[in-house]
């Protein structure tokens, strides 16, 4: 026993004697991250992309804050370009920087800036007119526009190619693909779910999110019990995604074209519905999406100010922009100086909003933090009453039924739906050949 700590003291004193300022007090950071854990008694899991072998961390000790193991992290995490996350208990994750996803406190952080920059309805206004600009500027989108096909009518008006399937009856309400070619050789593919009731209906965009497909029973129950309520809705594949990856294969999704392409997408289809339907009422157009499609949600209820109302699902955070190249691949959180979700959402006020939110991913902090930021923009128009949230602290990132029912309420309310004709049991489940429209 005595041997075995002549033999640690010695290999103590040997480390002690070898840090000094000329050596940087440098320690490899496996040995550092094992001290820390002894030190506040927790557990290090390191993601498959963090590799800290042969890896050293100079002012190694110097970093450690005795009071604060999140600040010590912070010091020696930094350093790699790695950041780190509280899981359960005492289990911290280590990964890799990610630009758009930042710790809850910074969300608040932002908020609170962002708040700062307006205190009425005038100083507000011009801030969501600058966000307006520069978001469509740095998402290129009129670029895009202008290299998109457009083809001459009979009258010789500029239109757009558009391929629509033979209409498929059911229980109060239709379904027809449509197609159409944005790029040459690149089509935005989408299924219209209308409804069969006489009369102006109300139009929703609905972005879908990265979810298996759009073809999946939960949106068809969806788009389909919205349409039997008296609607006209339609959604669309992400880049890369269904047929579209067909045409351009899975890994263009993870690209800033797919950023690009799936706003346009939205916003093509919102210009066609409300120029070529004739059973649309043009005061009633709605967005509603969930996880990244309630990214692009916000995104076209900025961009095109026909949108009436506005319902972003399990999506709005002010510390994460989504995931994925198609929600953040432009920079567009650098508009107007720096903004994010939550204030680029808020630009459709004084309009209704719907913010549905659970307890089981980031959209948790929505009710204390991001709500309550809605509100006070929505005062600035006297119209508090006009932004909500639903939250389901119980529940996680999904759209399920108790999602679904909080979409069907808000539009009943906003759009005057038809509450009696909400019944899911009556929307028939198409195979996805049946929703596809080039690529069978």
């Amino acid at each position: 026993m005595r041997k075995f700590f002549v033999a640690v003291l010695m290999t103590v004193s040997s480390v002690a004697l070898a840090q000094t300022f000329e050596t940087k007090y440098e320690r490899p950071v496996h040995d550092v991250m094992q001290d820390v854990a002894r030190r506040f008694g927790v557990k290090f899991k390191f993601d498959k992309n963090v590799d800290t072998v042969g890896k050293r961390l100079p002012y190694a000790d110097f970093r450690v804050r005795p009071y604060s193991i999140e600040m010590t992290l912070d010091n020696i995490c930094k350093h790699f370009d790695w950041n780190w996350w509280k899981q359960s208990g005492n289990l911290y994750k280590i990964k890799l920087y990610e630009y758009p996803r930042r710790h809850e406190q910074e969300g608040k952080m932002m908020l609170d800036y962002l708040s700062s920059l307006y205190h009425n309805k005038a100083e507000w206004e011009a801030r969501r007119d600058s966000l307006r600009r520069e978001v469509r500027q740095r998402l290129e989108l009129d670029a895009f526009l202008d290299s998109c096909v457009l083809t001459k009518d009979k009258k010789g008006n500029s239109q757009r190619p558009v391929v629509l399937s033979k209409l498929r009856k059911h229980d109060g309400y239709t379904t027809q693909n449509i197609c159409i070619e944005l790029t040459p050789g690149q089509h935005l593919f989408g299924t219209i779910y209308a409804s069969t009731m006489k009369g102006k209906h109300a139009l929703i965009v609905c972005p879908d999110g990265h979810w298996p497909m759009r073809y999946r029973k939960d949106e068809q129950q969806r788009l389909g019990t919205l349409a039997r309520m008296g609607a006209v809705c339609v959604d669309f594949d992400l880049y890369g995604w269904g047929e579209s990856e067909k045409e351009v294969g899975a890994d263009a999704h993870h690209s800033s074209r797919a950023h690009v392409y799936q706003a346009a997408c939205g916003y093509i289809l919102l210009d066609y519905m409300l120029k070529n339907r004739k059973d649309i009422d043009t005061t009633r157009v709605g967005v509603m999406g969930g996880s990244g499609g309630g990214t692009h949600t916000v995104m076209l209820s900025l961009l095109d100010e026909r949108v009436t109302a506005s319902a972003p699902v399990v999506h709005l955070a002010s510390h994460f922009d989504g995931g994925c190249p198609c929600e953040s691949g432009k920079p567009v959180q650098l508009a107007a100086g720096g903004t994010c979700e939550p204030e680029l959402a808020a630009v459709v006020a004084p309009k209704p909003m719907l913010i549905v939110s659970d307890g089981g991913d980031w959209t948790s902090s929505v009710p204390t933090l991001e709500f309550p930021y809605l509100q006070r923009i929505y005062s600035f128009y006297d119209a508090k009453d006009k932004v909500r949230n639903v939250h389901l602290p119980n529940e996680r990132h999904d759209f399920n039924k108790n999602k679904r029912q909080a979409v069907y309420d808000f539009f009943i309310d906003v759009f005057r739906l038809d509450r009696s004709m909400l019944d899911e049991s009556k929307i028939d489940i198409e195979p996805d050949e049946a929703l596809k429209s080039l690529y069978k």
